[in-house]
């Protein structure tokens, strides 16, 4: 999935070292010099250059049929936003959101555009290979998309106020059939919209478009003149007008394509149009959460609407301040700067500055040495002749401005009859003298040196200034600031975003800048910011080489949690009472899971700050539960522990023997674990006992107890964790602990902590509790999920029952290991980890929906969006050998996943059919991957957890 770029043209020149992109992913180009394109010819152009650029050795539509491309259109000039017009909109950097994880201190609008842009393209249907995106507007969804339906052209859009619809493009569709294009409108009247409404539905064009090689033939084909060259074509108002089955424009060939609109579900629109526009979109984004217990920014500003970012300021702002920006600048406390402002570009000085309201500064380093400095008002056009007193800069008519200073248009030069291409903005080297031209300029004293320097300097107009700034100045300053910032914001974390970014990111900046590592946290800092100091340290150290120090850090990071997690749970001691007679045997029994949505999204240190979201199945195998404990008493003072299926015995005589369950994969670690938090473990216990000894006689006797996991090691159905949870319901029934169901899944939870397993908290709810639920939890360490009990219809019906085929692979995989990596990505708040577990949360939510609503053919294609989520964050997840598998039968299902952190164990599929069933069993039984390969039986369990007595 290729990214292009049309950015204006003096931002092109190095623009992959500069913002370290490769150009197999990015290709990015500008219009034609001196050629008015539109957005249709413009996409035409954009498609060509990178077409010429690769040099395929095919014709021009066989290229366009080979990948899926993203097209963002900033190459205007940007009149209304100056302080990024050199750069393109694409790349105006971004504030990092109060309320968000995992973003970067260096991010630009164009690294938050592309998320859902990808998804949509990912999403959509072969056939639409081609999405184009304007790159002023940032959109935003946290819900699900809805499927993408086969078209030629495909359009998104809002529902918004009729105000609103009038200054942008509108969709229309009869009420009828609401997802069928009837015609386009731009910037339709408020009568037009009431006068249609009785008959249409309207949607607000936000100007993202999925287009066929069908569809982006005809609109390169118009693109061109008689005369065999690019000419003015727009995509909105040419081109869309003539889409629909009621076009506004008529042409044949273009009315012919289908056209469907999409609402964009959840949809928030947010335009970087202007510059006043920067500042209330960025407070829009910011205001997004209200709620303090989800925003991480503990910092208070006086007004909201202060925006500060690669920035080195030295002054305090207060409650008069408001619609403020400042970015890649330095003001000193000799700055004074009160309300809607936009600042930037201002290398370090010791200037003097008084600032009037409503006038920004944009200082624009030109060429090798020298600056240009460029003042102009927040809600200047920036269009208009010189001697039109409509024309205003810096919030005055010109010709105002010209007689303040004794001055008149003869003095101008370059086309006055447009002031972009005016010549107002002087070039100097000095920062003394740049200094009294720019507090000539906007007013803040009229000296004769800022009139002579003005009238005497080489003058640039904006349009210059785009092809004479040098980018390569202008990010390294900007890197400079941030590189300050860094060490700011991590001195100042307990207030800063410092340990709510992505860290990984952060720790690659801080090796490449050369910045030294942060010191440790205090003891009585947030536990969570003492993980992620941790976490970072020991990334940042892996880069550089110190692979000794790197591990111990890490070490100690999950420690930390671990440590955390204990603590909050187990708060209680436990005084274990007998409570079965001498001949009787405890059994307990449970069935295993399948997670059909949002696993991971339970796994700490995820779940802690976000929440997780999870849905799954409890299910019986070849008609019984699979994991089997029995508890019963023993006339010696000691304890015996056996595994049926391991072929395994171990006396516990002691504390220390007991005490030894660290040994993943040991036969006894989970059941020893479990006898701890029982209360026979000092460290547990309300009681005090010298020796295991005597603590087994006045408990009344010893323990023997059993294992039965009648399942293989490595299965991907939770079987460690639910067995740990069956071994704890046992023991809480042998000894009077008076547990319900969820204190036996928490006290797993500590159990598996103990263990340095780690793990969440949705196998042991999945096994536990029967059916299949929807879990839902909240942050904090202290993870109590709640059950919303789903509707086993899907599952049950003797329509849908045979259609759920479970295969074991014969292939095993180790679920810590998978663990420990996807973990460490939560630590560092990896944008890559954090954006796929945000979306397994909403797709979770997704899944629910639909099995309340019993659509089995959408249940298939989710649990292979599951499948594909999982292989997203996990390219472990699906071996060559299982691939194997699946390539055999996939054509026969709806969907299928490896359950639990894939890699091996059992594959899951829901098949179309019960043809396909038959088809599936068939090649697989003559196809066996190995000796063990098998088909299981699997059964809705209906119970979960058991435990009887005999």
């Amino acid at each position: 999935m290729k990214k292009l770029l049309s950015l204006p043209p003096n931002a092109t020149k190095n623009y992959y070292s500069l913002h370290r992109k490769s150009e197999k992913e990015w290709f990015c180009t500008s219009d034609p010099k001196e050629k008015r394109l539109g957005s249709g010819s413009g996409t035409t152009w954009l498609l060509e250059e990178c077409y010429r650029n690769e040099n395929p050795g095919t014709d021009f539509v066989a290229w366009l049929s080979n990948e899926k491309r993203i097209l963002v259109h900033a190459g205007g000039q940007s009149r209304r936003l100056p302080s990024y017009a050199v750069t393109g909109k694409t790349e105006l950097p971004m504030p990092v959101f109060r309320w968000a994880r995992g973003q970067k201190l260096h991010q630009d609008l164009i690294s938050l555009q592309l998320p859902l842009y990808e998804q949509i393209l990912k999403q959509a249907p072969d056939s639409l290979r081609t999405f184009i995106a304007s790159g002023d507007v940032l959109i935003r969804t946290e819900e699900p998309l809805q499927e993408i339906p086969e078209a030629d052209v495909v359009c998104y859009g809002l529902w918004v106020d009729s105000s609103q619809a009038t200054r942008h493009g509108v969709f229309a569709a009869r009420r009828e059939t609401p997802d069928r294009l009837d015609r386009v409108m731009q910037k339709p009247s408020l009568q037009e919209l009431e006068e249609l409404s009785r008959s249409h539905l309207m949607l607000m064009d936000i100007g993202m478009w999925l287009l066929s090689d069908r569809a982006v033939r005809l609109l390169r084909e118009r693109s061109y003149g008689k005369g065999g060259s690019l000419e003015f074509y727009d995509l909105y108002s040419d081109f869309g007008l003539a889409l629909g089955t009621h076009p506004k424009k008529t042409d044949y060939e273009i009315n012919q394509l289908s056209v469907k609109i999409l609402p964009l579900p959840g949809g928030e629109f947010y335009h970087y149009g202007t510059s006043r526009e920067m500042i209330t979109s960025t407070l829009a984004l910011q205001n997004k959460v209200f709620d303090q217990r989800l925003i991480i920014h503990r910092k208070i500003k006086p007004n909201p609407a202060i925006f500060t970012q690669n920035a080195l300021l030295d002054f305090q702002f207060n409650e008069k301040n408001r619609n403020i920006w400042i970015e890649n600048a330095s003001l000193g406390d000799k700055w004074v700067v009160e309300a809607d402002s936009v600042i930037t570009g201002v290398p370090e000085n010791d200037w003097q500055l008084n600032v009037p309201v409503g006038v920004c500064i944009d200082i624009v380093p030109v060429d090798g040495r020298s600056f240009a400095v460029r003042p102009y008002g927040m809600d200047d056009h920036s269009r208009g002749s010189m001697d039109d007193p409509q024309t205003f800069w810096m919030g005055q008519p010109v010709m105002e401005w010209l007689q303040e200073r004794g001055l008149d248009t003869t003095v101008l030069s370059g086309d006055t009859g447009d002031i972009q291409y005016c010549k107002l903005f002087p070039r100097l080297e000095q920062l003394e003298e740049i200094e009294v031209v720019l507090k000539w300029m906007i007013g803040d004293g009229l000296s004769e040196e800022g009139k002579r320097l003005w009238l005497e300097s080489e003058r640039l107009s904006a349009d210059e200034l785009m092809e004479r700034a040098s980018m390569e100045r202008l990010y390294a300053q900007r890197e400079e600031f941030r590189r300050s910032n860094y060490k700011m914001l991590e001195k100042n974390y307990e207030k800063s975003v410092f340990y709510q970014l992505d860290l990984s990111d952060v720790a690659e900046e801080y090796h490449r800048m050369d910045l030294d590592p942060p010191a440790l946290l205090p003891q009585d800092a947030d536990e969570m910011q003492r993980i992620h100091n941790r976490m970072f340290r020991s990334r940042l150290l892996a880069f550089r080489g110190k692979t000794t120090e790197a591990e111990q850090e890490e070490k100690e990071a999950f420690s930390l949690l671990r440590n955390g997690m204990i603590e909050a749970l187990s708060d209680k001691k436990r005084s274990p009472q007998l409570s079965a007679f001498p001949d009787q045997i405890i059994w307990g029994r449970s069935p295993v899971r399948i997670d059909l949505a949002g696993g991971w999204t339970d796994t700490p240190p995820f779940s802690l700050y976000s929440g997780g979201n999870v849905v799954n199945v409890a299910i019986e195998l070849n008609g019984q539960p699979p994991l089997q404990v029995y508890v019963k008493p023993s006339k010696e003072y000691r304890i015996l522990l056996r595994s049926i299926d391991m072929g395994a015995t171990e006396v516990v005589e002691t504390f220390d023997q007991l005490r030894a369950f660290h040994q993943l994969g040991s036969p006894f670690s989970i059941p020893k674990a479990a006898l701890a938090l029982c209360g026979f473990l000092p460290e547990f216990s309300a009681d005090r006992w010298n020796t295991l000894t005597e603590q087994l006689q006045v408990f009344g006797a010893g323990i023997e107890l059993t294992l039965l996991a009648a399942i293989p090691a490595g299965s991907g159905l939770g079987t460690s964790s639910i067995l740990a949870s069956t071994v704890l319901g046992a023991l809480n029934d042998f000894c009077g602990l008076q547990w319900n169901k969820q204190d036996i899944s928490t006290n797993t939870l500590i159990l598996e902590q103990l263990l340095t397993s780690g793990g969440g908290w949705q196998d042991q709810y999945g096994g536990i509790f029967h059916g299949v639920k929807l879990l839902e939890s909240g942050r904090g360490f202290v993870q109590t999920p709640q059950i919303s009990w789903l509707p086993d219809f899907l599952f049950t019906d003797p329509a849908y029952k045979p259609l759920h085929l479970l295969y074991y692979t014969g292939i095993t995989r180790m679920a810590k290991n998978i663990l420990a990596e996807i973990v460490r990505g939560m630590f560092l708040n990896s944008a890559p980890h954090l954006s796929i577990l945000h979306d397994m949360k909403v797709h979770a939510i997704d899944m629910a929906n639909c099995i309340q609503r019993g659509n089995f053919e959408r249940y298939g294609q989710l649990i292979m969006k599951t499948w594909e989520q999982k292989k997203t964050i996990d390219k472990g997840t699906n071996p060559p050998e299982v691939e194997k598998i699946i390539d055999l039968v996939k054509d026969y299902t709806l969907g299928y996943k490896l359950p639990g952190a894939g890699g091996g164990g059992y594959l899951y599929m829901v098949a179309k059919d019960e043809e396909a069933v038959l088809r599936i069993r068939k090649i697989l039984n003559e196809n066996p991957l190995n000796e063990k390969s098998r088909f299981v039986d699997m059964e809705l369990s209906r119970k979960g957890f058991q435990v009887s007595r005999s």
